[in-house]
């Protein structure tokens, strides 16, 4: 089984993850897993939930190192699970990590260690300069900060497949899915729409 994993640290009303999709398709994954979240989060539900599904013989495709992590530590925790279960991780364009003989060579290794050493540094240039920006912000007495989120601003798709949840005919895994939104997404969009009903109601 070829399977694909693509990641957006923003929600999808700041980030389009289907460009990412659309590539891993093209390239062949016939399972894609996808989620938003920050590229150094601890945990990654969906990227986890691949690592748990894989067997061996398996292959990952990714489109970008920093897609799988922003941490030089987590990276090499990700290529010893692909070492462990016998995977092939392949970074579309870039490398191939062939661990289905479960082995991995010194050189692949190093090199995959390296990209993960710049996907860090990248984000931490990133950090700085939104640390930047807001300092300055703040020194003009700007507002700082994302808009707070209100019903209106929720996906048109959210707004009709949610009757189907209320009505016990989609579960969260479900509306998730043919939302396009991760779980996460989904359960601020549920207490978002339903705090606003119940203030309504009071």
């Amino acid at each position: 089984m070829i399977y694909g994993y693509c990641r957006c640290s923003t929600n999808e009303s700041k980030q389009d993850i289907n460009r990412q999709i659309n590539e891993l398709k093209k390239e062949g994954a016939e399972n894609i897993f996808f989620e938003y979240e920050h590229g150094d989060n601890a945990v990654k539900p969906q990227l986890s939930l691949l690592l748990e599904t894989v067997k061996e013989g398996d292959s990952i495709l990714t489109v970008e190192v920093s897609r799988l992590a922003r941490s030089t530590k987590q990276l090499c925790e990700i290529i010893d699970i692909i070492k462990d279960k016998k995977v092939c991780l392949r970074i579309i364009g870039s490398i191939c990590v062939d661990c289905r003989d479960g082995t991995l060579d010194p050189m692949t290794r190093a090199f995959i260690q390296m990209s993960g050493i710049f996907a860090e540094l990248e984000l931490n240039i990133i950090r700085d300069r939104v640390r930047s920006g807001m300092a300055h912000a703040k020194s003009l007495n700007k507002p700082i900060g994302r808009p707070k989120l209100s019903k209106d601003d929720l996906p048109p798709l959210f707004y009709k497949h949610y009757p189907a949840y209320k009505n016990g005919n989609l579960n969260i895994s479900e509306l998730s899915r043919v939302c396009g939104l991760s779980r996460k997404s989904v359960y601020k969009y549920i207490s978002l729409l339903e705090n606003k009903q119940s203030s309504r109601r009071n």
